[in-house]
Order: C-alpha cells, then sequence, then structure tokens
C-alpha cells in the first residue's frame, strides 16, 4: 500500500461555518501528494455533512467522542499516514505553496523536526486585519519559544513524523490512544508542546519566509477569553519550570512580560480598554525587559490602552483612523 507524504490534520468541531473555506484552501495546494485528515471533534452542528460533501479521495474524516482541540490534533495525528504532519484548524486558511515549502525545507534539512512561517491575521468575515506576524526562523532556541513563540499559532507548524513521534507519550489513564499534544489544555495548547518539543526531543525548528497561514481572530468573550489564555500560559509555565528550572528562572518573567503584553495588544484591537490598561501594566510589572527590548512596540501598547481607557472606543477609532490615513496620504 502507498501512503501520501504528507498528512494535514483539521480538528474541527461546530465548524461548520468555516470548514468548507478551510478544506477548499487545503486541496488547492500545490503539493498533491497528501491526505487531509478531518477530525469531527462530536460536533453539534452541520461539520460532519459540510466534510463529507467534498467528493475526493484526499479527504479522510474520522470521528471520535468530544476531546476538545488537542484531544482532536491527538486523534488525527494517529489516524495519519504521511511522513510529514502538518496542522490547520476548521476556521483558518493556508496559501497554496505553504505545504509544498515546508516539505522542501524538511527534505533538505535532515535534522529539522518543526518547520514553519508566519501568519496573517484576518476577521470573523475572512477580511485582512493589517497584522501579520512576522517571526524569527533561525537559531531558535527554547527561550526564543518561551518568550516570542515563533512558531506562532496551531495552524502554522508542520513536522517531521518522526520527530513528532518524539514527544509522544500515554498519561495512566488513558486507555485508547497515545497523546502528543496536552489534553488537559483547553488553550496554549501549542506553545505547551512545542515548548516540550523544544527541551526533550533532539530536533531543530526553523522557519521559512512568508505569511503563509491565514489566521482567523474572533472577538466573542475578549475579557472572559483572556483571562483563561493567561491561566492556561501560566500553567504552560509550570510544566516548562519542571523540565528546565534554569531557564524559567532565567527567562520566566520576561516571558511572562511578553505574554501580557501581548494579550494587552489583543485587548486594544478589540476596543477593551479597561483590560488593555491592566495587561500592560502587569506586563511592566512582571519584566521591563520588553521596553528595553522592543520599546517602540511597548511603548506604543501602553499608549494605545491608556488613550482608549481615557477616551473610549468610538473616540479612539477616530483617532486611530486619522493616523492611518496620514500614514497612508
Amino acid at each position: 500500500m502507498t501512503f501520501p507524504k504528507a498528512s494535514i490534520v483539521v480538528p474541527a468541531y461546530n465548524a461548520a461555518a468555516t470548514l468548507a473555506d478551510t478544506l477548499r484552501s487545503l486541496l488547492a495546494q500545490t503539493f498533491q501528494d497528501m491526505e487531509i485528515v478531518v477530525v469531527n471533534d462530536c460536533s453539534t452542528d452541520d461539520t460532519l455533512e459540510v466534510a463529507a460533501a467534498f467528493d475526493d479521495p484526499r479527504i479522510r474524516i474520522v470521528s471520535q467522542r468530544n476531546r476538545g482541540l488537542s484531544g482532536a490534533r491527538n486523534g488525527g495525528i494517529e489516524a495519519s499516514r504521511g511522513a510529514y504532519i502538518g496542522f490547520c484548524d476548521a476556521d483558518d486558511l493556508w496559501l497554496p505553496e505553504k505545504l509544498e515549502r515546508h516539505v522542501a525545507h524538511l527534505s533538505a534539512n535532515p535534522n529539522l523536526g518543526l518547520s514553519y512561517a508566519g501568519s496573517e491575521m484576518i476577521d470573523g468575515a475572512g477580511k485582512p486585519l493589517g497584522v501579520r506576524q512576522s517571526p524569527r526562523l533561525t537559531g531558535i532556541t527554547a527561550a526564543h519559544i518561551f518568550c516570542r513563540n515563533p512558531v506562532g499559532n496551531g495552524s502554522v507548524a508542520v513536522f517531521r513524523r518522526e520527530a513528532l513521534d518524539a514527544i509522544r507519550y500515554r498519561p495512566r489513564h488513558e486507555t485508547e490512544r497515545d497523546w502528543w499534544f496536552d489534553e488537559t489544555f483547553r488553550q496554549s495548547e501549542d506553545i505547551e508542546a512545542w515548548m516540550r518539543f523544544a527541551l526533550t526531543a533532539d530536533w531543530d525548528i526553523a522557519g521559512i519566509d512568508g505569511h503563509l497561514t491565514l489566521y482567523r481572530v474572533h472577538t466573542g468573550g475578549l475579557s472572559a477569553n483572556i483571562h483563561c489564555q493567561f491561566e492556561s500560559w501560566t500553567r504552560m509555565r509550570a510544566k516548562v519550570a519542571d523540565l528546565s528550572p534554569r531557564l524559567d528562572a532565567s527567562h520566566g518573567d520576561r516571558a511572562a512580560a511578553y505574554q501580557l503584553r501581548y494579550l494587552a495588544r489583543r485587548a486594544v484591537k478589540m476596543g477593551d480598554g479597561a483590560a488593555a490598561l491592566g495587561l500592560i501594566g502587569q506586563s511592566l510589572s512582571a519584566s521591563t525587559r520588553p521596553l528595553l527590548e522592543e520599546p517602540v512596540k511597548t511603548a506604543v501598547t501602553a499608549a494605545a490602552a491608556i488613550v482608549l481607557a481615557i477616551a473610549g472606543r468610538d473616540r479612539f477609532a477616530a483617532v486611530e483612523a486619522h493616523i492611518l490615513s496620514a500614514r497612508t496620504a
């Protein structure tokens, strides 16, 4: 039996509204020796019907009891047959050349276990938000991932299967299959896996140029979501401290400051001035390293949080529009 060269795992839970666009972007990949493993994580909407409507032998559908995002990714890895495994959430999109370029990157570098690229943010309707993630690409260490997470979101990474299996394990209570992603995490599950990979697997991590993932940013439940995000990130930090006490002692507060600044920027983007102001204050209290290392970005975030908190969302939006028009004039 001949297996495809690459597998793309698509975890899907109640994703009927966006899944078709995601699958169309994956089927349009210029690298065609691949399969798409859609994991229906016990959806209650029409996710399964949307996936099944694609009459394409490259799409395989796996249905499982609800196990969350990590559990759906694990189910997809378990079912995958490719030598390279990528991940794309059911609301994100890949540019056509993404898989081809990652396969070439991994094939040309036998010690490379994880390949990634930048992302461009889109809103719920798929409209570009004008925000890009342009990460560091070379010389990646665990400290880089801890503080700045160049690998990025869960729709970016493409692994060599052999390397991904280096973080495979089975908890004592698990009776069905192994885990790669920690299923006790509902958020920060991606950076937890990247960190465990960086600290325990003897493989290189590197990126390639370009913004090859279109990452959808949702605005619902911002305040609660930010609280949960930082809580999960703090759990991830505790796991890092267990694996490498020295890394946490050297970079833990700096990493927390960067994470809090990231959340402050998200709060600004969503128009929540009080949350943004609180988060940037916590960031500066945790460590001043982001201010010293990236003074412009940190100062702009703080200034935006202050103006938004004082002037309110409507006036802030007017000021922001004026600045943008002046920059493009």
